[in-house]
């Protein structure tokens, strides 16, 4: 079973559906239970960095994340905020300290004379191979992110894309994954990095 956490920040519903149309068992929850008894977890998420940790962490959900995910190893995607939730500090809504799973910070897009938001389709350039981006036929993604978790070690950015400076948008550690582009609003490509995901163990 897929347990697509649910912490406040919204965008649960977009998920469950693109994981139902793959044929998949998806539960959205925040209950420890259900938790333990998935097979894989997904932290999807818009808002801010302050918001999204403080719920997190005032629920409870923070610690029994931990348990599942760094002692359990089950496979884990964090999604947009879910992505920026993974670094040790975030920029927005003040200084927050993160889940800290993949060292790094969360930091504004360095946009220039874009826009920000950076919202719609944008082209990933994948950096390092990984299963997770296996049998993608397009390279072309939708975003919706002003941040981005910039880690330290570059070895965890799996592909990067490019909105007035180059910043990751996939990241890896171990059974950890993260994405900031939305794979639920992605289509075709969207559907296949899901899949993908789902075959992890």
């Amino acid at each position: 079973m897929i347990v697509i956490i649910d912490y406040g920040m919204g965008n649960t519903g977009s998920v469950k559906n693109a994981l139902e149309f793959l044929g998949a068992d998806v539960l959205v929850s925040n209950n420890r239970d259900d938790v333990k008894m998935s097979s894989h977890l997904i932290l999807p998420g818009v808002g801010s960095f302050g918001d999204g940790i403080s719920n997190l962490k005032e629920s409870g959900l923070a610690n029994i994340l931990e348990e599942e995910v760094l002692r359990g190893r089950k496979p884990f995607l964090g999604i947009c905020l879910g992505m920026q939730l993974l670094a040790d500090e975030g920029d927005e809504g003040g200084v927050n300290k993160g889940l800290g799973w993949i060292h790094g910070r969360t930091v504004k897009i360095r946009a220039g004379i874009n826009k920000l938001p950076h919202i719609g389709w944008n082209n990933i350039k994948v950096k390092s191979d990984n299963k997770i981006l296996d049998n993608i036929a397009s390279n072309v993604f939708y975003f919706v992110h002003s941040y981005y978790l910039q880690p330290d070690a570059e070895k965890c950015v799996l592909a990067t894309s490019e909105y007035g400076e180059e910043f990751p948008v996939v990241v890896n550690k171990d059974n950890i994954w993260g994405v900031q582009f939305h794979p639920e609003k992605s289509q075709k490509s969207g559907l296949q990095f899901l899949k993908n995901f789902l075959k992890q163990r």
